[in-house]
């Protein structure tokens, strides 16, 4: 009887452990999305480059009959800027100046399509397919769970310019668990072409949120059991391994990385811990860890950032967060750090 009441007492107490939420005080968002019909993810930001308050909030729709979504800064659903019909979109980023050809360049967004084992390309803000149907990955696995596509993030050489997608999946091997893609474009139309495998994991939950810091050559994924890593973003200056941080910060899940980049090297890697129901915050610089917040989300999986002012809701730049109720949060910046 002792023995059964304390097997009983330490099941309430990890039960307990586990659906804690955050301690912290809540920051409200300053913009709540409408609702997507299926089940949110991953956020990505693109600033319009001639009038900021323009700027499209992307978020992805996971389900089979799922989309990516375009928000205005109001929240609002931008149904002609939305990319609808995608079979379980998992994770978004976007970038700026992929080279079509010698005289045009166009700003990207790239996504995975769990489903179909493929990655997708559209330029914006026109939402033209770049992909003829979108890029198979992993094609070199022979089973079909290693090939089912889930983190992205695009990474622009600051060396030459060269656009590459960073993509991970739902399982993998350890070792080679993502592989990097560069895009490339001629007169017979862009391509994907394989020039990378990496990345170890520790085989406890999944990898699925990458970021990439362009400016200082590094991309981040988290092990979600484990821990954040780091490597080199250039395929040619090797797969070791640079770090493993903050594992000891989370609760359980490490998901949603966002990077708030300043000059001189100086920022925020912004990372979610899901099941705590907020965020750690780590210098960009060194990876120290500097505090945590709560944003009022719960379970969120993916989250972006920028830094730039874009209009007078969001005048020190804008972090985005997925929440657990088929919708976004958006939130200035400097509520999220705390910035005077």
């Amino acid at each position: 009887m002792i023995k059964r009441y304390i097997s009983f007492c330490v099941l309430l107490a990890v039960l307990s452990c586990k659906q804690q939420g955050s301690k912290l005080p809540a920051i409200a968002p300053d913009i709540i999305t409408e609702k997507t019909p299926n089940d949110t993810d991953d956020p990505a930001i693109w600033i319009h480059p001639e009038d900021a308050t323009k700027s499209i909030v992307f978020g992805t729709d996971k389900e089979t009959n799922g989309g990516v979504y375009a928000f205005d800064l109001s929240g609002k659903i931008i149904r002609e800027k939305s990319i609808t019909d995608i079979q379980r979109p998992n994770n978004a980023d976007v970038e700026y100046g992929f080279q079509l050809n010698d005289s045009v360049a166009v700003d990207i967004i790239a996504f995975t399509e769990r489903e179909k084992q493929q990655i997708r390309l559209f330029s914006v803000p026109d939402m033209k397919p770049l992909d003829g149907g979108g890029f198979p990955v992993f094609e070199d696995e022979t089973d079909r769970e290693q090939r089912l596509a889930m983190g992205i993030s695009l990474y622009k050489s600051p060396k030459d310019s060269a656009m590459y997608a960073i993509v991970g999946r739902k399982i993998g091997p350890s070792g080679s668990y993502l592989y990097q893609y560069k895009l490339e474009s001629d007169s017979t139309g862009v391509s994907a072409r394989l020039v990378r495998k990496f990345g170890s994991f520790t085989g406890g939950k999944e990898i699925e949120a990458i970021a990439v810091d362009n400016e200082l050559g590094f991309v981040y994924y988290s092990d979600e059991g484990e821990c954040v890593k780091k490597y080199h973003a250039e395929p040619n200056m090797g797969n070791e391994e640079l770090a493993c941080f903050g594992g000891e910060l989370f609760l359980e899940d490490i998901e949603g990385i966002a990077i708030a980049k300043y000059p001189n090297g100086e920022g925020y890697i912004i990372v979610s811990d899901q099941q705590r129901g907020q965020f750690n915050i780590f210098s960009r610089k060194d990876n120290s860890f500097i505090k945590a917040v709560n944003l009022s989300t719960t379970e969120t999986d993916g989250c972006d950032v920028v830094t730039v002012p874009l209009n007078d809701t969001f005048p020190n730049g804008l972090f985005a967060a997925m929440n657990d109720a088929k919708d976004f949060y958006f939130y200035d910046l400097g509520k999220v750090l705390d910035l005077d």
